[in-house]
């Protein structure tokens, strides 16, 4: 139980540092010109461009997976650390996808909290609530790109686990019975990553739409 206790104190110190670093950066950049939502806008791009990177690292990783199953015996070790690095590659390429979305999350958390509070600092009813409807428009397309790119992120992990299998079956059989499994995995593989495919061009246009209604 102590432990458990000290575990979620220092969970939530860690959570403060963090949350206080941001603070201290976004201040930081607004001193220099630089507002959470030009921050937010340059996230966003980031993170579209990251998926289309993602994007295509699958792409060749199914490439490279349809080459192994078409290799005789005698490649099957070069096959395998071909292989294991495209999945290596397409892993780290979906944890950049993740960590540039939290990243984009983190800023709208703070500039829809600003904006909110700045609301109550209008003397003008008029440009409050016209300032209000904006907010709430934005918050809206925010939401719906968010949802759009999470969905996207989602369709990695069943892509990742059969390529994580197949790699590791691989791994521990080297021969002409191990690349006869892997040709019935091919069909499957291809399909979830035509799902991936899908869902990351909504995602990247979702992003398009939301940096034009944010820009106007």
């Amino acid at each position: 139980m102590r432990r458990q206790l000290f575990f979620l104190a220092a969970l939530a110190v860690c959570l403060m540092a963090v949350s206080a670093c941001s603070s201290a950066y976004y201040g930081a950049m607004e001193k220099v010109g630089v507002h959470k939502r030009d921050i937010m806008v340059d996230r966003v791009e980031v993170a579209r461009d990251a998926q289309s990177e993602a994007q295509e690292q699958f792409k060749s990783a199914l490439e490279q997976f349809g080459t192994v199953v078409r290799l005789k015996d005698s490649d099957l070790k070069r096959a395998y650390d071909k292989l294991n690095g495209e999945y290596e590659d397409s892993q780290a390429a979906a944890k950049n996808v993740s960590a540039r979305i939290g990243k984009i999350e983190d800023v709208s958390e703070a500039l829809f909290s600003e904006w909110q509070q700045e609301l109550g600092e209008y003397q003008s009813q008029e440009l409050r609530r016209e300032s209000e409807t904006r907010l709430r428009e934005t918050k809206a397309r925010y939401r719906q790109m968010i949802g759009s790119m999470r969905q996207a992120e989602k369709s990695m992990e069943p892509v990742l686990r059969i390529f994580h299998d197949n790699v590791l079956f691989l791994k521990h059989n080297l021969n002409a019975q191990a690349i006869g499994s892997l040709r019935g995995e091919f069909d499957g593989l291809r399909e979830e990553i035509a799902r991936l495919t899908e869902k990351m061009n909504q995602a990247i246009a979702e992003s398009n739409r939301f940096i034009a209604g944010i820009k106007e």
